[in-house]
């Protein structure tokens, strides 16, 4: 059976900031799709899709008491948040490459080798110890041991990280007109913001401090929301035409 309940702390974390950057994403999402939905625009697009559909899972498990389900939501909570950078690599790969080059299947292939080493976080929730622990004692607040907290970073780092600071750059070194470099400077600042912004979610898990997490919720809407606009205005407002 299905308990719910729900803190002045957990409505303020999970529907008010949580629910900011939501509407924010959502909101830059279809302005990129309204215009046009090539692909470049459905892979940019996704980098603000994919943690709204996490964000949502976890409004959905938010007041719930019941550990096992509240685990598995988290998971694909995380997921969505933590998947949406690989869209990024894609984008960078064929403005880099061309579409050509770097085909739809491709581009699948990345998708879904990135996918499958994001997937394997689940692996780790049923090894005591190993995982997330989510229930009354921690507050309904997930706390992760290091071994999930590495397994994390590592993935993030080398599979969309790294990648996409490289070809960003890569990107950026072709351009010759000043304003074109310029708003690719945006875009990577942005990219910059929204991972300073997960990485810190990373740490507030791991550490499972209340006023750590207080101080990385409210730094991180503006990071989320920075990075966001930023990447939108230095290339997405572009491609969407």
């Amino acid at each position: 059976m299905v308990y719910f309940q729900l803190t002045t702390g957990r409505i303020i974390t999970v529907y008010i900031a949580q629910g900011v950057i939501m509407v924010a994403f959502l909101y830059l999402a279809i302005k990129i799709l309204l215009r046009d939905r090539k692909r470049l625009n459905l892979i940019f697009a996704g980098l603000y899709i994919s943690p709204v559909i996490g964000f949502l899972i976890n409004f959905l498990y938010a007041p719930m008491t019941d550990e096992f389900i509240v685990l598995i939501l988290n998971f694909f909570t995380n997921f969505g948040i933590f998947y949406a950078p690989i869209f990024i690599v894609v984008f960078d790969l064929i403005l880099l490459k061309s579409e050509k080059v770097i085909s739809t299947s491709k581009q699948l292939i990345i998708l879904i080798i990135y996918g499958i080493a994001m997937f394997g976080m689940i692996f780790f929730l049923f090894i005591p110890g190993f995982g997330v622990t989510i229930n009354q004692g921690t507050g309904w607040s997930p706390e992760w041991s290091l071994p999930f907290l590495l397994y994390v970073i590592l993935v993030e780092t080398i599979g969309a990280l790294i990648p996409s600071l490289y070809f960003s750059f890569q990107i950026y070194k072709k351009f010759e007109d000043e304003m074109l470099k310029r708003k690719w400077r945006f875009f990577i600042y942005g990219f910059i913001a929204l991972m300073t912004f997960m990485y810190a979610i990373f740490i507030s898990n791991y550490l499972a401090n209340a006023t750590v997490r207080l101080l990385i919720g409210a730094i991180g809407i503006i990071l989320a929301l920075l990075g966001g606009f930023l990447m939108y205005f230095g290339v997405g407002k572009q491609i969407e035409k």
